[in-house]
């Protein structure tokens, strides 16, 4: 009796069936968990950043998990997550009344820039007219309209927390949740995970740990060393008397993103103006921080903290958080290097691939 031709294709298709089954609900569990992504991306994040120190509890409560990842929580909570809110909402509060001031006209832009350039040499006050930028009053219409965007941005985000204050607190519960059981499960869940990629296992553990490490290099590179950074100019604007120390010092931690210039794009404005207006001190004493500590600091810091975890070229880091700020917020800082870090690495896989082949 010969066979049935259609059973040869039997399990080919119900292969395919199911693999257009899996890939159909993936999608439908990712639009369902869609409004809560955020969160769940920092949770994961969390757990990763803080496994180091759920190991050291987990040793000291006897391979308890559930206290383990409990007091972990504990610790995540009340030592960063707490002293960032009240920040954030101080930090709040000084760009919501910049912005007010900036609204009412309250401040003038133009005034503060005309001291400035009246204590410019002649030569460089003929440059700045010759440039257009000694019309004070198109200076100052400029000068307000780049404040109230920056700040506005700032005083608008706090606008929409408030405004749906039921949906951030469902999302933050959920974000705490979430981080308990990774931080439980995290071990378990990530070799289930390497092992059910649809390839090789070589090449998932080497993706998985890439992703690792690009992520932890990330967050310590770019935000840790970006906060130490804000914090000392945070302080040393307050040494200085200057007003909203706090949202001039989150300013600093954002532009030190950037190379090469980095918060001296904050800093020495406020040198510059100090000493316009005869703070002579003050100017020093910001000129000083910012030369040997602020910018220092990033020397100092960043070879320490991350060292070449990323093996990405600075470029590639400043184009891809910069591109993953402006697509997905804050959280782009963190996804734009992964992705680049993935990128790199899945390519890299595939020229030795093919090398091999040729060999």
């Amino acid at each position: 009796m010969e066979p049935d031709p259609m059973a040869k294709g039997g399990p080919v298709t119900e292969r395919g069936g199911f693999l257009l089954f899996l890939a159909a609900i993936t999608v439908l569990l990712a639009l369902i968990a869609w409004p809560f992504l955020t969160p769940l991306f920092w949770a994961m994040l969390a757990a990763m950043m803080f496994q180091p120190l759920f190991r050291r509890v987990l040793r000291n409560m006897g391979g308890r998990r559930n206290r383990a990842a409990f007091v972990t929580l504990l610790v995540i909570t009340f030592a960063v997550i707490i002293p960032a809110m009240i920040i954030g909402s101080m930090i709040v509060r000084q760009a919501t009344g910049i912005y007010v001031a900036l609204q009412d006209q309250q401040i003038d832009a133009g005034y503060y820039f005309r001291w400035g350039y009246d204590a410019l040499p002649a030569r460089l006050q003929t440059m700045v007219d010759n440039s257009g930028y000694g019309e004070f009053e198109l200076l100052q219409a400029r000068l307000v309209e780049l404040l109230q965007q920056s700040v506005g941005l700032i005083a608008s985000k706090a606008l929409e927390i408030g405004g749906g204050v039921l949906g951030f607190a469902l999302a933050f519960a959920m974000g705490l949740y979430v981080t308990f059981f990774l931080l439980r499960d995290g071990e378990r869940l990530t070799a289930t995970l390497t092992a059910s990629l649809p390839m090789e296992p070589a090449i998932a553990q080497r993706l998985v740990a890439n992703f690792a490490a690009v992520t932890r290099a990330t967050i310590k590179g770019s935000i840790v060393v970006g906060l130490v950074q804000g914090a000392l100019g945070a302080i040393t604007f307050w040494i200085a008397g200057l007003p909203a120390v706090l949202l001039f010092g989150l300013l600093m931690a954002i532009f030190s993103l950037l190379p090469a210039v980095g918060p001296a794009i904050v800093w020495v404005p406020a040198a510059a103006y100090l000493l316009a207006t005869g703070a002579i001190w003050q100017g020093l004493v910001v000129i000083g921080s910012g030369v040997l500590v602020i910018g220092m600091a990033d020397n100092a810091l960043r070879p320490l903290l991350v060292g070449r975890d990323t093996g990405l070229p600075d470029w590639v880091i400043l184009v891809t958080t910069l591109g993953g700020i402006a697509a997905l917020g804050i959280t782009g800082i963190v996804v734009g290097p992964v992705v680049a870090g993935l990128f790199m690495t899945g390519w890299a896989i595939l020229r030795e691939q093919r090398e091999a082949a040729r060999g």
